[in-house]
């Protein structure tokens, strides 16, 4: 048994400005430090009412240089708005200079204010990113027999997949195209249930196609205040051990993630930027260091 693989974001939930992102790197060498499996950035190309964002495969190349073991994750990269070539050239460099440390997860979006400025139709994304997924695979592996990408992934087949999305669609996408499927704030009843629906795709796959799916690893990402802080704007949806989170919480409903399947959990922390390191820091003592200890949550 392996323990739950968890992972934070170097930055604030939802960002007010451009100042309070000014300590990615340091806070991402900080999560390392603490032993953190993992760092994630989101994708949004435009300010919304909830805040800025930086560019994600900037920001995770920028990080995967100031660090040397832990992971680099979109969460998620909007799929739809990319090029697939341009994207499978941009993933495989970052997979090739982070020497295997990127993964990418993937969703269709939301903001059509974001496809209109870039230019692309809000309508139909779902299908487009099923086509930029299998396009992906093909140019990553080298098998399209017109292109060779300039440079090739380290991690043969190209970096693992992590789809993104709760609907029946974002299920299927995940069983075709994914290394897992990659959900939102998921508690324990709903993330059975997925996992049940999921089976169910994958054996009508088989039956369809005549050959099984690779196996799809569940993973999702979330929010947490730890004791002690405050959170900062509005509700994010649901908080990993509840409102008013204790070590103890957190602990059981990790684990009762974990015993449903779950083998990934990406952290957000909507506290104030000046206290995002202690916020780290708590999570690390008290979560993390309990994670280590032999048949603390075990993943499947």
């Amino acid at each position: 048994m392996t323990t739950l693989r968890l992972g934070v974001a170097p930055h604030r939930l939802w960002a007010d400005g451009e100042r309070e992102l000014d300590g990615v790197l340091e806070a991402a060498v900080f999560a390392e430090e603490l032993g953190f499996d993992h760092v994630i950035a989101s994708s949004h190309v435009l300010e919304t009412e909830v805040g800025v964002t930086p560019d994600p495969l900037v920001t995770l190349s920028a990080i995967a240089g100031a660090t040397t073991r832990i992971g680099v994750v979109t969460s998620v990269l909007i799929l739809p708005l990319y090029n697939p070539v341009v994207l499978a050239h941009q993933t495989a460099t970052l997979d090739r200079l982070s020497r295997g440390r990127f993964t990418l997860g993937v969703g269709t979006g939301w903001d059509r204010a974001e496809f209109d400025a870039v230019g692309v139709p809000f309508d139909g994304r779902g299908a487009r990113a099923d086509a930029h997924l299998a396009r992906l695979r093909t140019l990553w592996r080298g098998e399209d027999p017109g292109l060779r990408l300039g440079v090739a992934p380290r991690t043969p087949g190209g970096p693992k997949v992590w789809v993104g999305g709760h609907s029946d669609a974002a299920l299927r996408r995940a069983v075709r195209h994914g290394d897992a499927w990659h959900g939102s704030a998921v508690e324990p009843a709903a993330l059975a249930q997925v996992r049940g629906r999921l089976a169910e795709l994958a054996d009508a796959h088989a039956e369809r196609d005549g050959r099984a799916p690779s196996p799809t690893a569940l993973t999702a990402g979330g929010f947490v205040v730890p004791p002690g802080f405050t959170a900062v704007g509005r509700a994010p949806g649901h908080l990993l051990g509840g409102e008013r989170a204790t070590a103890l919480s957190i602990l059981d409903e990790l684990a009762e993630l974990a015993e449903t399947g779950l083998s990934s959990y990406s952290l957000w922390l909507p506290v104030p930027t000046p206290q995002l390191h202690d916020a780290m820091a708590w999570l690390a003592d008290e979560v993390l260091a309990a994670l280590a200890k032999p048949g603390a949550a075990p993943s499947r």
